[in-house]
């Protein structure tokens, strides 16, 4: 139990008891500068990657680039007849097949205790997708096209100026996700070069046109709905984090649903604060299984906190992980 307890007190998963309900503004705002803070540390290494050869597999080589080597599995030695067949089976296994299994059975493993953290916390697209949230809100009230009601987020009022800003940001990210991409397959130094000099190779600039559309579609009309249905990663993640009924979840007290009448922060003064606060539009209220595609990202919890606090009340809505979320979990399969 103890370990259990300091697990989510590391993760900031609950209140501790008998604390100053001042300070959680202050233990939200760290938590998300916290994982704001990460999530453009790995926007940035996913874009500079390819240039400085971290990771990258170069078509006109067919060669790997692994943290700045050449990465090898020895095929070429065994075709050159300086290797034998073992040895270069040797070569894929420990140098192709085991190094990808490590990284995929880490990721689960990390899933399987607390969910989909590399999406919430981490990966580029949902930095984005947050990102583009925000600009479309400022423009319309909405953080999504398809919300069915506005969101007076921080008492905004929806402003027409900010539509050109957020159609030009959903080229400018459509563009950079195509350019990053072909940096992956082809040396960065020459596309850019070629993009710079206008001396694009007609297949370079196809695939720069019609992939700068499709990305720039995605990120206007299905960035959150891609994470929740389209994304393979995302999918496994939650197919884990399912799997473990010990893993970190979001609990909702439902002997105390009425207080719930009173929410109100400051960033949705007009209540449903944790609903309006998720950017996977996500009910958080709801059984784990309804929270499929939950990206841990912790903005519910943040909001329930800050409403409740105000009142000098305990949270509705809290981090649990180990015993206390397999507790939560035999609840809701008795509730239904």
């Amino acid at each position: 139990m103890r370990s259990e307890r300091a697990g989510s007190a590391v993760l900031g998963v609950r209140t501790p008891p008998g604390a100053d309900p001042a300070t959680a503004p202050r233990r939200q705002a760290r938590l998300q500068r916290l994982r704001r803070t990460l999530q453009f540390a790995f926007f940035a290494l996913f874009l500079l990657a390819p240039a400085l050869n971290l990771l990258r597999f170069d078509l006109t080589e067919t060669q790997l680039w692994v943290l700045g080597f050449r990465w090898s599995l020895g095929i070429d030695a065994f075709l050159r007849g300086e290797a034998s067949a073992t040895q270069a089976a040797l070569g894929i296994i420990l140098r192709g097949i085991l190094p990808v299994f490590a990284v995929i059975v880490t990721v689960l493993i990390v899933a399987y205790r607390y969910g989909r953290l590399y999406c919430g916390w981490l990966c580029p697209h949902f930095t984005m997708v947050e990102a583009l949230n925000d600009l479309l809100h400022r423009a319309i009230g909405r953080f999504s096209l398809w919300d069915a009601q506005p969101s007076a987020h921080g008492g905004r009022v929806p402003q027409r100026r900010w539509w050109p800003v957020f159609i030009v940001s959903c080229a400018f990210f459509g563009f950079l996700w195509a350019i990053t991409l072909l940096s992956y397959l082809l040396p960065p130094a020459q596309i850019w070069g070629n993009l710079v000099h206008g001396t694009l190779t007609p297949n370079q600039a196809r695939f720069l046109l019609i992939f700068s559309a499709i990305f720039t579609l995605e990120a206007a009309f299905a960035r959150h709905l891609f994470c929740r249905y389209a994304c393979a990663a995302g999918l496994f993640q939650s197919l884990a984090w399912m799997a473990n009924p010990r893993a970190l979840v979001v609990s909702f007290d439902r002997s105390r649903s009425r207080d719930c009448r009173s929410c109100s922060t400051a960033a949705y003064p007009e209540g449903n604060a944790c609903d309006n606060a998720c950017p996977m539009r996500l009910p958080p209220r709801s059984v784990k299984r309804l929270m499929f595609t939950c990206v841990q990202c912790g903005q519910c919890v943040d909001e329930c906190e800050a409403s409740h606090a105000a009142q000098q009340r305990t949270p509705n809505l809290e981090w649990k992980v180990g015993l206390d979320a397999l507790r939560e979990s035999l609840r809701q399969r008795r509730e239904g």
